[in-house]
């Protein structure tokens, strides 16, 4: 069953490794929004879901809305910024979210 969540696993860690580089650049400087908190939360959100997708447990479902849900919040507070390191976690945080979103029906 894990097999079948494959490219959302894939997803969710492309995701953690933008959103970690993201958070990384951003720390310290002047953000004017949710832009580095969103990616501590993604970070987890992701870890969390490939964690549930693995387990392939009765919330499974669930929780990759909740992390689309997520995602899609961190991608819209990225693209904010013009930052290249925002610029390619919000596409992360998108890609993620669509991933999440098929398996979550």
């Amino acid at each position: 069953m894990v097999r079948s969540y494959e490219s959302c696993i894939k997803a969710c860690q492309q995701c953690i490794i933008d959103c970690q580089k993201c958070l990384s650049e951003m720390m310290g400087k002047e953000s004017g929004n949710d832009c580095p908190k969103c990616c501590m939360l993604c970070v987890d959100a992701c870890l969390i879901c490939i964690k549930f997708m693995i387990a392939d447990n009765l919330f499974t479902k669930k929780y990759c809305g909740l992390c689309a849900e997520i995602c899609e919040w961190c991608a819209e507070q990225c693209q904010q910024h013009a930052h290249e390191h925002c610029k390619v976690c919000a596409a992360s945080c998108i890609a993620c979210a669509q991933e999440c979103r098929v398996h979550m029906a």
